[in-house]
Parts: C-alpha cells; structure tokens; sequence
C-alpha cells in the first residue's frame, strides 16, 4: 500500500534548482562506492528527521535496497515463495509488480540482491544462484541462468547475495563454483564469455569492483579464502592475497563489502574479527602486496567509504553490535573507534555528510566526517517495518531511501 499527500505529490513534481539531480541505478550508487555527488542537501535535520514524502508496505520480505533510474524506483521482495520486483513512479505510484523465481527460504529467509539497472533491461542474481535479465517496462523475464547450478555452486550459510556488476557488454557474477568460482555472461543473450576454472573458492557475499591501470582492466573481489584481481576482459588470475594470513576466525566467513579500489591500492574488509587489509598495486595492476592490516575497522557488512584520505565504518563486536571507527588511509593508523548506542550498520555518503544507518535499533544519523570524532548533527529512528535493518539506504533527485523489511520510506533531504 502507498501512502502519500497532496503536498508529497507536489514536491516531486516540482523541480528543485538547488539540487543536481543523480540516479542510484544499482547497489551503492552509480560507482558502487556508496558516494552521491548531489548538492543542495540538508546539512542539518529537523526534530524527528526529514520530512517523509511517501512510502509502500506489502514489499514482502528483503534486505534489498532501492535501485532509482530515469524516473523509476526498483526494489525486490520475498512473497511466498518466490522473489518479486517493484517498480515504482518517483511519486511512489506503483506501476508493476512481477514474479522472477524461487528465492533463498532459508536462514533469514529474504531477498537479497538489489536490481542494477541499466536502460531498458535490470539484472539481478537470486539468493539461490540464478541471475535474472528483466524488462525494465514491466519486469518481464528477457533471460535468466542458473550458474550456480552450472558450475556446481557451493552456497554460504546465508544464501547468495552477490549485486550483479555490468561492464560494458557482460555482466560479472560469483557462483562460487567448483567448476569455477567467477562468471561472466553477455549482458543481452546470456551467452558465457568466460568462466574462471582457476578458482573454485566459494563465495561469500562480496560484489567485485573494475578498475582500468595501465593496459590492465582489472576486477577485484573476495571469495571464501582471499581477495583476487582478475583481467576483467579474459577471467585470467592476475594474483591472490590469502586470508589464511591474518583472520583470525576462518570458521565464519563474511567477506561482504566490496574492495575500496584507489590511487594504486585495494582495502578490503572483514567482519568476526578478521580485521582489514591494505594492497599495494603494481603500476598495471597485475600483481599486488599486502602493506598492512588493521584489526579495527572489521566491517561485517555495511561496507566503509573512503573520504579525503580516511576510510570511515562500523566494526564488528557480535552480529548485533559494533562500533563506529575511523582509519587513515595511507598507514591503518586509528582516528577513532566509537560506541554509538551499540549498534554498528551500512553508510553511505552525498554533499559532506555521512548518513549512518544502524542495523539493530534503526536510528539513522547524519554525520559530520572528521577524523576527530563520530560526529552527529542529527538523528532519528525508524519505526515502520519489521526485523534487522540490513538494507543500504540510498539517494537520488534530493530524497532518501530508506528500506526495512517489507516498507520502503522515502524522505526528502533537499535544501529548500
């Protein structure tokens, strides 16, 4: 159900000229970094948060965030047995709701992979290993493929939650196979283009990143037991850093944020104590070294962000509690690591604020990011929905996406 008033109708119908306008076509944002570059922003809330434009029930169970493109909102949800997409107006008008397939009914039963959006077509990878290429129009299936099934997938506990990367004309997905642990297909036909048989690690949760040194495109992600850099163009094994090396907890594997790729380096980060690790890239990226690790900024799984030369996320006490921490960038060296009622959980960022989103109690903060201190300007919580606050918000055109169980409540943010 929809619930909105005239003046929430009026305002997304209205243009705002302080606000320059992005899509949020895919987990985390354009860039997968979880950064927007909109202004014109809050930089303060009011008493009780931003003011709520419209939101939806009934999207069925899911820890999936909300995909925004060309004028359209997506997001997915378990219903019965199978997984549903939600396509919305962005003045919260529903215009279709369409089955995909079986999805993951077991341990926190749920959906888990947010639609990445690209013109006409959206793709999305099932909980159960299956990736879906649907009709943006009207959700419509175009093709799908079950690779897990494919290369033989050996599933993690919690089921397949990999977001779907498109680069250029294919699209990277991780079975996590023992015929081969990294995929890619044609994004249009389906069609395998290549298949890593070198690796036949399991996955366990992580969403690759690209990135182009020298005559090397390289995609970095984490499998079961370590963090790899592939040839994005051919799937040939570049290099591999062990995490046998420096976790602590092997037993539990959570290696669910994508890699921080900059300047040279990639950090990648680990919850159950595993700490964090920084490589040091050679200049075309075809080998890297481990330079240093970090026992503080072990991020289960609401990935960190990296602003102005420091890597900002919450930490792992226990799979209900953590801190807030802050590392420098060059050296692992700790600004900060702080308690915030407990809770630790997903952030994102636009316009020099952090928006911090905690995963047990569903307070949502807006944070100044100063190596100095965890600072709060303004926070609220969020009351509507049911169990962990496990979705990552997101933004675009000046709102705020916020997703808990089956609502999604969307606020406007802008700077009027």
């Amino acid at each position: 159900m929809v619930r909105r008033g005239l003046a929430a109708i009026i305002c997304v119908v209205l243009t705002c000229a302080m606000c320059s306008a992005e899509d949020w076509p895919q987990f985390r944002g354009f860039h997968r970094d979880g950064k927007s570059t909109e202004t014109g922003l809050l930089k303060q809330w009011p008493a009780g948060g931003p003011k709520l434009l419209w939101e939806v029930d009934s999207l069925g169970e899911g820890y999936t965030s909300a995909a925004i493109s060309q004028g359209a909102v997506y997001i997915t949800g378990l219903i019965g047995k199978e997984g549903v997409v939600h396509a919305f107006n962005l003045d919260g008008t529903p215009k279709w709701k369409r089955a995909y397939g079986p999805e993951w009914l077991r341990s926190y039963r749920a959906t888990r992979s947010t639609p990445t959006v690209e013109g006409d077509r959206m793709y999305l990878l099932s909980g159960v290993g299956v990736v879906y290429c649907l009709s943006t129009a009207d959700g419509r299936e175009i093709w799908s493929r079950d690779v897990f099934s494919e290369y033989d997938g050996q599933a993690p506990l919690w089921g397949m939650s990999e977001q779907i990367l498109i680069d250029g004309d294919n699209l990277i997905c991780t079975p996590g196979g023992k015929r081969a642990s990294i995929v890619t297909l044609n994004k249009m036909t389906g069609e395998v283009i290549w298949a890593c048989s070198e690796l036949t690690e399991a996955s366990t949760y992580c969403s690759p990143r690209i990135v182009d040194m020298q005559d090397t495109r390289l995609m970095v992600t984490m499998l079961r037991d370590s963090v790899v850099g592939l040839d994005a163009r051919t799937g040939r094994l570049l290099w591999r850093d062990l995490f046998d090396e420096y976790h602590t907890d092997r037993g539990r594997a959570v290696n669910a944020n994508i890699p921080i790729i900059h300047e040279g380096r990639v950090f990648t980060t680990s919850g159950y104590d595993n700490g964090g690790a920084m490589l040091h890239l050679s200049a075309d990226g075809t080998a890297a070294k481990r330079i240093w690790t970090t026992d503080t900024l072990d991020t289960h799984h609401g990935h960190v962000l990296l602003i102005d030369g420091y890597l900002y996320g919450s930490t792992w006490t226990s799979n209900s509690r953590g801190r807030w921490a802050c590392i420098r960038w060059t050296d692992g060296e700790v600004m900060y690591d702080t308690d915030w009622n407990g809770n630790k959980g997903s952030l994102i960022y636009a316009e020099g604020m952090l928006y911090c989103y905690a995963e047990d109690d569903g307070h949502l903060a807006l944070v100044r990011p100063t190596p100095e201190r965890f600072d709060i300007v303004s926070s609220f919580k969020i009351t509507k929905g049911a169990g962990k606050f496990w979705a990552h918000p997101s933004i675009s055109d000046g709102r705020l996406y916020v997703r808990h169980g089956d609502y999604l409540m969307v606020y406007d943010i802008r700077n009027k």
